[in-house]
């Protein structure tokens, strides 16, 4: 029974390279085509692959209903919770997760620190768009046209002489948090606190959400802060391959 299992499940992969007619998957199955097709007519029967009129096998349509679906259930700060608490035992810091909503970035958990001197934030609270870490990674992956449209439309206060001055500028620390794959706020909307933070990754590659380390400069200085970069991605790692069902990168 595994093995049949096995051979069915085998043949999606190679479908969702394009339609392929039975001979074609009895060669890759390395199987008679008599066991391919009875493969492909239990599939069929599930709404899995569907039998085009040429006689060619294409992925089917239930298959990417389920998808969507299980999609659609996950809840990525239940996912991401345990990951958000260790991190925080093992840093100490402030550390949240944030989504992007409605023209917002917003907070959506978050670990206290357990230092007594401690950030202000709260969940279901908008982030300062223009200077928060989390916001420039969410911001960092959106398409480029969407992307320079939507810094051209923000305010740009100048919470502190850290802050992001205008649209060139958002704009082309975007186009570093892009490449480097985190990012950071050091004293750029309150003078005293610093941030790194790192994407997590749904299953297409793109940025569902993010999560982040902060503190008080009294606590700890910038540099040593960005230490724990490494961590932070890690952790982010960890959390994309649960939300993504995709096995975690390759620590090396």
């Amino acid at each position: 029974m595994s093995q049949t299992v096995d051979r069915a499940l085998s043949i999606l992969p190679l479908l969702a390279e394009g339609p392929a007619d039975l001979g074609q998957v009895a060669d890759r199955l390395g199987v008679h085509k008599s066991t391919a097709l009875r493969l492909l007519r239990t599939l069929h029967e599930h709404g899995l692959v569907y039998r085009q009129s040429d006689q060619r096998y294409r992925l089917g349509a239930r298959l990417f209903a389920l998808a969507q679906e299980a999609v659609e259930n996950l809840d990525i700060r239940e996912i991401a919770h345990s990951h958000l608490v260790r991190l925080n035992e093992q840093c100490g810091h402030t550390v949240h997760l944030a989504v992007h909503e409605d023209n917002e970035v917003l907070y959506i958990d978050k670990v206290e620190s357990r230092y007594p001197v401690r950030m202000y934030s709260r969940i279901g609270k908008p982030v300062a768009i223009t200077v928060a870490a989390v916001a420039k990674l969410l911001l960092a992956d959106l398409p480029e046209a969407e992307r320079r449209a939507l810094t051209e439309k923000l305010d740009y206060p100048l919470y502190t002489a850290r802050s992001t001055p205008n649209a060139p500028a958002f704009l082309k620390e975007l186009a570093t948090v892009r490449e480097q794959g985190w990012a950071t706020d050091l004293g750029g909307h309150e003078e005293s606190i610093n941030c790194v933070a790192a994407p997590i990754r749904g299953a297409d590659g793109r940025v569902a959400a993010a999560m982040s380390v902060s503190a008080p400069n009294v606590v700890v200085t910038a540099e040593e802060l960005l230490t724990l970069l490494p961590l932070v991605r890690r952790t982010a790692d960890a959390i994309s391959s649960d939300y993504s069902g995709r096995p975690p990168k390759d620590p090396s």
